[in-house]
């Protein structure tokens, strides 16, 4: 298939306006949503970056009054968060186009339910009902235009934000929070280093996995996670590798989002091991999931198995046994140069039993296929950062 033909408009899990050269349609999915001032909010890596500036002035040519803000850290933090509330005040903006990464998307998304909230930040924490405090209709409309193929935050309801104070990654959840309109542009992500497109391509990879793995009922979402292994398996070693290729990049970027469309059937002990040593050690959430992942997939082997198999199967591998699926896992990875353990990024084993504790506690380890104690977690994490699979 030519990435010509790489196009459409769905309505699934929201409005998804996908192909290359989308962001044209900026402006006018602003004003659909009536805005007349919108605030785009990204990261402070991309904020000077053409593909920025070019959005902003797109808005202004079409008269819409648009503002920048983009103090956010690489692992988004509260103070972050009530900053851009203040940067939204202040400009007297009716709108939010979150545009970037996950850190970007998953700030503006939280800015975006706090203009309009008398209640501080956490009480909106995703524990028990906390959602049913929030003044709905406060809450910013949000356009939302990803440009790495790896959270799929642009189709979440969620946010995950640090707790510096406590040092812990909090996630802060609405359902108004999932942004109205989508636009899915792989132009956007041709200019992803290789290091970055590998570790954001193998957080989608996890994202898949992990909802596949997950006991919970959801037969719509474990297809969708089936497809969207396959399109990281055939895709994402040409998307590193010829970072150009259009078609490799629609695909990633779709197969993105089809993994934080899945994973609302659960996630596990990846993840659940990944926010805390992101909350710990600032460390890139993609490339941590990354390096976990064979680690956390043999600790679940024996729960696992059947599904492992059957995916095995559909992605084509020639051996498709668990054994033969891990292979490929290992194998793509190292020809990706994603680091076989934790300390090679400069993790050790200090902080294991607050790591473990962590873990138990982070609302993914909800969705394991086995419910781990603290010592299994434990277990896993040094396993992790010796490089003993």
């Amino acid at each position: 298939m030519s990435y010509q033909n790489l196009s459409g408009n769905w309505n699934y899990p929201n409005n998804l306006r996908t192909g290359a050269g989308r962001i044209s349609e900026l402006a006018d999915c602003c004003k659909e949503l009536g805005m007349s001032a919108p605030l785009l909010i990204t990261d402070s890596g991309l904020a000077d970056l053409p593909m920025v500036q070019n959005a902003i002035q797109s808005c202004i040519d079409a008269d819409l009054s648009c503002g920048l803000f983009s103090q956010i850290k690489s692992n988004p933090n509260g103070e972050n968060v009530m900053d851009g509330v203040a940067a939204y005040h202040a400009g007297n903006h009716d709108g939010v186009i979150a545009f970037g990464g996950g850190s970007g998307l998953d700030a503006a998304k939280a800015i975006a339910l706090m203009v309009g909230q008398d209640l501080p930040l956490w009480d909106f924490e995703d524990v028990g009902d906390n959602y049913l405090k929030v003044n709905e209709a406060g809450v910013a409309p949000i356009v939302a235009v990803p440009t790495t193929a790896g959270t799929g935050s642009e189709v979440g309801r969620a946010s995950v934000i640090t707790d510096e104070s406590a040092h812990v990654k909090r996630i802060i959840f609405h359902p108004k929070m999932l942004p109205t309109i989508v636009l899915l542009d792989a132009e956007l992500t041709v200019g992803l280093p290789p290091h970055i497109t590998a570790a954001t391509g193998m957080d989608a990879l996890s994202h898949n996995i992990e909802a596949l793995c997950s006991p919970f009922y959801h037969p719509l979402a474990e297809g969708i996670a089936v497809e969207g292994i396959r399109l990281v398996k055939e895709y994402l070693p040409t998307a590193v590798s010829d970072g150009s290729n259009i078609e490799a990049r629609t695909q990633m970027i779709v197969a993105s989002m089809m993994g934080a469309t899945a994973f609302q059937k659960g996630l596990g002990g990846m993840h659940a091991l990944a926010h805390p040593l992101g909350a710990l050690y600032d460390a890139h959430h993609g490339l941590l999931n990354a390096i976990l992942m064979p680690y956390v997939l043999k600790a679940n082997e024996s729960a696992i198995t059947e599904r492992i198999e059957r995916v095995a199967r559909y992605i084509g591998l020639e051996d498709s046994s668990f054994n033969g699926f891990l292979n490929w896992v290992l194998e793509m990875r190292s020809s990706l140069n994603i680091p076989h353990s934790l300390a090679e990024i400069d993790i050790d084993e200090s902080q294991q039993t607050l790591v473990a504790v962590m873990a138990t506690e982070d609302p993914s380890a909800g969705g394991n296929p086995t419910k781990f104690t603290k010592e299994q977690y434990q277990q896993v994490f040094i396993n992790a950062v010796k490089g003993n699979l």
